[in-house]
């Protein structure tokens, strides 16, 4: 059963990848544009630590909503991959990134790690209840359960394209469901 549903996600994956590959470079910036205007809208709120991601591949980009928090006064960090799990280390303008793989960056080992209250989390595929598929490696969901094991409930902020919309995502019973999904079109929440 979980090999059926790992090679579903893989699948989803592949396809919702494909299709978000095949945005033009244009498209792709003013739907970034787009998701981040939705997203400060809806985040009205000033969270003192804000999680995002540098964009990898044709991910979204979401540097403008960093920015955003920032100037509200919100600490900034990014994941960094250590020992298999997710650290996130604050970002500062100015600092060295390093290279963690997967073509990402993240601040060095003499960065502060910060626990996140507000997480935009990258995916490659959603669905309307709010499931997510991720890249396939589990960093996220491991991450957020650490969080939740120390008592904190960061609000999660899904990041994508309208076109990484799928019907339906299949949910073990490791997998977080996000609180919000944002797209260059709408907002999906409960």
């Amino acid at each position: 059963m979980v090999s059926d549903s790992k090679e579903r996600k893989a699948t989803i994956r592949r396809n919702a990848l494909a299709r978000r590959d095949t945005m033009a470079d244009s498209e792709r910036i003013e739907a970034s544009l787009a998701v981040c205007d939705r997203a400060t809208a809806a985040v009205s709120v000033a969270p003192a630590v804000v999680s995002g991601f540098l964009p990898i591949r044709s991910e979204i980009d979401i540097r403008p909503l960093m920015m955003t928090f920032a100037d509200r006064r919100a600490r900034l960090c990014v994941p960094a991959i250590v020992d298999g799990a997710l650290q996130f280390r604050e970002l500062v303008r100015g600092a060295p990134l390093e290279p963690q793989g997967f073509g990402t960056y993240a601040p060095g080992n003499d960065a502060a790690v910060l626990d996140p209250e507000l997480m935009l989390v990258p995916l490659a595929a959603f669905d309307r209840r709010r499931g997510r598929v991720g890249y396939g490696r589990g960093y996220y969901d491991r991450a957020i359960a650490t969080l939740r094991d120390k008592g904190l409930s960061p609000l999660l902020v899904g990041m994508a394209f309208a076109c990484q919309e799928v019907e339906a995502v299949p949910m073990d019973a490791h997998d977080v469901p996000l609180d919000l999904v944002v797209t260059e079109r709408e907002i999906i929440q409960p």
